[in-house]
């Protein structure tokens, strides 16, 4: 039996459609009751805190076995402990940490490139274009792009064997737009959403279901805002002034970054590669709106 679609131009086969039909109700009956990430190795960098800590726990909460990384070894072994993952010591800008974790972990399903920084961390240094120094510029990119880098070239040797696999690279907004005081940090972020398109049509180009997609969180509050906010009385005050400009004038949570990349992750983005995800609470949409105005 057919009829002929919507568009008039193909008949379309009953049982076609019926069978459609069944996978759907059986897709969704599976995703009710068995987890995302069932049967997946994630490696998760920058997970001590944050929103590597906080993508960490959603991917086990999913039944992925996680591998948490960072240089705090005191943070990243905690939070291990708290979702029964593994802990390894990776400092991303360093090839050799990444060899030995290759040598470790020889066969991965996600990786999700999340460690980076400012450059705000510590003694305090000029990130304008014009007073930034050169040492300062390539520690940002050190970590924020080399690691990023190295991380994808680690993922795809390790995913190459099965073909397939989730690379998930945590950019920013300001690798959107232009950042006149974090020079470094907005260059550095902008390469990792160019990077991560290459790496997408690198896979592609091979045959490899691998899939590459980035994230891009604009102010998410996480540790990195505490020395801006401080613990004073007028803590809230500085947070609603930093959120001024945002349509939905509140900061982001690490668990809303944390669903996007659970999404990713899964089966259910298998048809997602080189693609750019904001959350911003609406900023890159245009000018923030009064409510009633």
């Amino acid at each position: 039996m057919t009829w002929t679609s919507g568009t008039g131009n193909r008949p379309t086969d009953c049982s076609e459609q019926l069978r459609g039909a069944a996978m759907f109700q059986l897709h969704s009956f599976s995703r009710i009751f068995m987890p995302r990430l069932s049967g997946k190795t994630a490696l998760v960098t920058g997970a001590a805190s944050g929103i590597g800590a906080a993508i960490a726990k959603a991917f086990a909460d999913e039944a992925a076995q996680v591998i948490v990384t960072d240089i705090d070894v005191e943070g990243g072994q905690a939070v291990a402990d708290d979702i029964s993952g593994t802990f390894v010591r990776l400092d991303v800008a360093n090839e050799a940490d990444w060899t030995a974790v290759g040598e470790r972990f020889p066969a991965l399903d996600v990786l999700v490139n999340n460690a980076g920084i400012t450059g705000f961390e510590g003694v305090p240094a000029a990130h304008d274009p014009e007073h930034a120094q050169l040492a300062d510029w390539r520690a940002v990119h050190a970590v924020n792009l080399d690691g990023t880098f190295l991380g994808c070239r680690y993922a795809i040797r390790a995913m190459r064997a099965k073909g397939s696999g989730s690379i998930i690279n945590i950019s920013s907004r300001s690798g959107l737009v232009g950042i006149p005081m974090a020079a470094a940090y907005a260059s550095s972020k902008a390469a990792v959403r160019n990077h991560t398109k290459t790496v997408a049509l690198y896979c592609a180009g091979q045959g490899l279901n691998i899939r590459c997609n980035s994230i891009h969180p604009a102010a998410v509050m996480t540790p990195m805002w505490e020395p801006m906010l401080g613990d004073g009385p007028d803590r809230g005050a500085r947070e609603a002034a930093m959120v001024a400009d945002t349509p939905m004038r509140r900061f982001g949570r690490a668990e809303e970054v944390a669903a996007l990349a659970v999404l990713l992750a899964s089966d259910e983005a298998a048809y997602m590669t080189g693609a750019e995800l904001t959350i911003d609470g609406g900023t890159l949409a245009g000018s923030a709106a009064t409510p009633g105005n």
